[in-house]
Formats: C-alpha cells, sequence, structure tokens
C-alpha cells in the first residue's frame, strides 16, 4: 500500500465513521463499479490502525465528557455518570450478541450484493429525513432507549445501514434531546471499537511483517484527522436538523445502487 492510498483510505474511514452514508456501503460499491480488483483490501493491521484512529478523535472530541463521566464513576455511587456507563454497557449487547454468533452470516451479505445496499441506503435516508422532522427536547436516553438503540446499531452492520445515521436517528425518534442522542451515538462505539481491535489482535491473525509503517502512520493521521472534523460538524449539524441533505444523498445513490444492480442481472 504506497502513501495516496493510505490518505484516503484514512480520509474515508475517518469521515464514515461519523457522517450518516455508510462506509459499508460504499465501499461495496466501489468494489462493484471499480472491480474487486481495482479496491485495494486493507491488511488487517491497517484496519485497526484506521478504526483505532476514530476511536481516539472521538476521546478527544469528547474529552471533557469522558473526563466528568470517570470522575462520577469513581465515586462509586449510583449518579448519573454510573448510569451512562450502564446505558452504554445496555447498549452494546445486540452488537456483541449480533457479533459473536452471526459473524459468518453478516460476511455472507458483503459479497457485491448492490441491490441489497441500495435499499438499505433508502432506509438510511428515511431514517434521517424522520429525525430531521423531530422536534428538539431536553429528555435524556433511558435504560429502555440503550436497548433499543443497540438494536440499530447491530442492524446498522447491513451493509448500506448508517451506524451514526441509524442511531442518533432513532435516539431522536424515541423523543431525547438531539445533541445528547449524537453524544450517545458517539460515546457508545468507542468500546465496540476496542473491543473489536482486542478481538483482532488476540486471534493472532495479525501480521506486521512486510508492513509499510509509513503508510500506517499516514493513514492513522488521516482517519485521525478525518474523525475530529466529522465527529464535530456531525454534532453541529444534528443539532441544526441538517441532517435531511445526507438523507438526499442517500437516496440518490441508493437509487443509482438499485438502478445498476437491476441493470446487471
Amino acid at each position: 500500500m504506497d502513501i495516496i492510498d493510505a490518505i484516503i483510505l484514512g480520509i474515508i474511514q475517518g469521515l464514515t465513521e461519523f457522517l450518516p452514508v455508510s462506509s459499508s456501503g460504499h465501499l461495496e460499491l466501489g468494489k462493484a463499479i471499480l472491480g474487486d480488483n481495482s479496491v485495494p483490501e486493507e491488511s488487517l493491521l491497517f484496519t485497526v490502525v484506521l478504526h483505532f484512529a476514530t476511536a481516539l478523535s472521538t476521546i478527544v472530541v469528547f474529552r471533557k465528557d469522558i473526563l466528568e463521566i470517570i470522575k462520577g464513576i469513581l465515586k462509586f455511587e449510583w449518579n448519573d455518570d454510573m448510569q451512562f456507563l450502564a446505558k452504554i454497557v445496555v447498549s452494546m449487547l445486540p452488537a456483541v450478541i449480533v457479533g459473536l454468533f452471526f459473524e459468518a452470516q453478516l460476511k455472507a451479505l458483503f459479497g457485491g450484493n448492490i441491490l441489497l445496499v441500495g435499499c438499505m441506503l433508502i432506509i438510511t435516508a428515511l431514517l434521517l429525513f424522520l429525525a430531521d422532522k423531530a422536534k428538539d427536547t431536553n429528555k435524556k436516553v433511558t435504560f429502555s432507549n440503550a436497548f433499543v438503540i443497540g438494536i440499530s446499531q447491530a442492524i446498522a452492520m447491513l451493509p448500506g445501514i448508517s451506524r451514526s445515521g441509524a442511531t442518533i436517528s432513532t435516539s431522536v425518534l424515541l423523543g431525547n434531546d438531539k445533541t445528547k442522542a449524537a453524544r450517545f451515538s458517539f460515546l457508545m462505539v468507542v468500546p465496540l471499537i476496542f473491543g473489536k481491535i482486542a478481538k483482532d489482535v488476540l486471534s493472532g491473525d495479525i501480521s506486521t511483517e512486510s508492513q509499510n509503517f509509513t503508510a500506517l502512520s499516514i493513514g492513522f493521521i488521516a482517519a485521525f484527522v478525518a474523525g475530529l472534523f466529522a465527529c464535530t460538524w456531525m454534532i453541529a449539524l444534528v443539532k441544526k436538523s441538517k441532517l435531511s441533505y445526507f438523507a438526499i444523498y442517500c437516496v440518490i445513490v441508493g437509487i443509482i445502487a438499485i438502478g445498476f444492480a437491476l441493470n446487471n442481472n
């Protein structure tokens, strides 16, 4: 992998981790349009590095919130911070269950099924449209909300469903404050990312041999910087009810994908 590839992949990972356009869906579309051999397959190590970069960018953006949560947890009381942590754990359960027991079935869906990607992008667009129309409130995420949002995160493992779009939209449609919904959505994925990284590292499948560490470093920086920008921008967009722009984009790309799939059957 050369430097240019590392920069491009890093920027794509950083942006699509937070913007509601589905990174997995776009990768499948890219493979279909350019051909499987035209889209370079990142090594597992490179994938882990990029995910670590986006997780780190989330921590930087929410550093004050995370510090306050840690301080609250260290009081060892059933306070708001301890409850927030418990809600994060609850939200992780559906994705963990799906990841552990249905990994093979999920992988089978990432085989150039463009019709599925197009349909899922349309669903993502619908969720974004509905969330944009929802009234703003001061309601916090409840435990039952956290579990439902977690289900939407698990469903977002499908190619074409945006994780951030699905979780933020679900939270807002449940009547939660838009800013709190975005905050919860971005923080809830950090433990999952680190968990996935740990799983990949412990699996023994990661090889550091013949790796271009310059490309790894450049990719990390690109993903980190893009992640900082996308995370901050997304929070502002949700607060200002600007998700409809991404909804329109997803509709257009979804229709093109469906047309492409039907035309090639």
